[in-house]
């Protein structure tokens, strides 16, 4: 019986785990102003003039009905990766989404050396899409100056990467339109 109990624990764990390794490989560890991948000179903070991602809240970003959509059941819980602000949703032995923004790391100085990369469009937006392996996907949307939003999407089996790329572009095409 106990064994039983550990194999569910570690069913709701391992997601919440892949998650955290996938939005990381999308960060600069330690670095608030992290240099380009050109070896330019950092980037400087967002100025006062440059859109600000200070006043959303990420777990706000999608709405019940975007939620629904995107087939998460229940509300996002806040946390912090490094020095900035994310929200979780966790569907139970299927997917989690993770929702991060980033005030400090353009696209320009995320480090997407991990995966496959495609550049595209989501809505007004640039974004890069990096196909991870083992059921992991992230799309990252460039919001201007010095800043980011970062989607995360792990599947909970570890598999089928593009399934968690259509999760995390359907994401990421919610929560766009919230974006300055």
């Amino acid at each position: 019986m106990a064994d039983r109990s550990a194999a569910r624990a570690a069913l709701l764990f391992l997601p919440l785990a892949g998650l955290t390794m996938l939005v990381s490989c999308g960060r600069m560890p330690g670095l608030s102003h992290a240099a380009p991948a050109d070896g330019g000179p950092p980037a400087p903070p967002p100025s006062s003039s440059a859109p600000s991602l200070a006043k959303l809240d990420p777990c706000t970003l999608l709405s019940p009905q975007d939620r629904s959509s995107a087939g998460l059941t229940g509300q996002g819980k806040p946390k912090t990766i490094g020095e900035a602000r994310a929200c979780d949703w966790t569907v139970p032995s299927t997917f989690g989404v993770t929702v991060t923004l980033d005030e400090t790391n353009g696209l320009a100085n995320l480090d997407l050396s991990d995966g496959k990369r495609t550049k595209k469009e989501v809505g007004s937006h640039q974004a890069v899409q990096v196909s991870g392996r083992r059921g992991t996907c992230a799309v990252l949307l460039d919001v201007g100056g010095a800043q980011s939003v970062q989607v995360d999407v792990n599947n909970a089996n570890f598999a089928d990467s593009d399934l968690a790329c259509s999760r995390a572009g359907d994401v990421a095409g919610l929560v766009e339109p919230k974006l300055p």
